[in-house]
């Protein structure tokens, strides 16, 4: 999504899009990219949703 000025709206991209647009992104957009892939990690629900997956797919694994 862009704003009426062209530039890249970063705020309903989720973390595979933003690396993707870091991947080519501008020299002085990166440290933007990167401050919103931290502020979108460093939510509680992001750690609580990896670590769920990490722990179903171990049990899933001992199960197997």
């Amino acid at each position: 999504m862009r704003t009426k000025n062209g530039k890249e709206r970063l705020g309903p991209l989720n973390i595979e899009q933003l690396e993707k647009l870091l991947s080519n992104a501008r020299k002085k957009n990166i440290a933007k990219i990167h401050r919103r892939i931290n502020e979108l990690k460093s939510r509680p629900g992001f750690v609580k949703a990896v670590e769920a997956v990490s722990a179903e797919a171990v049990v899933e694994s001992v199960v197997e």
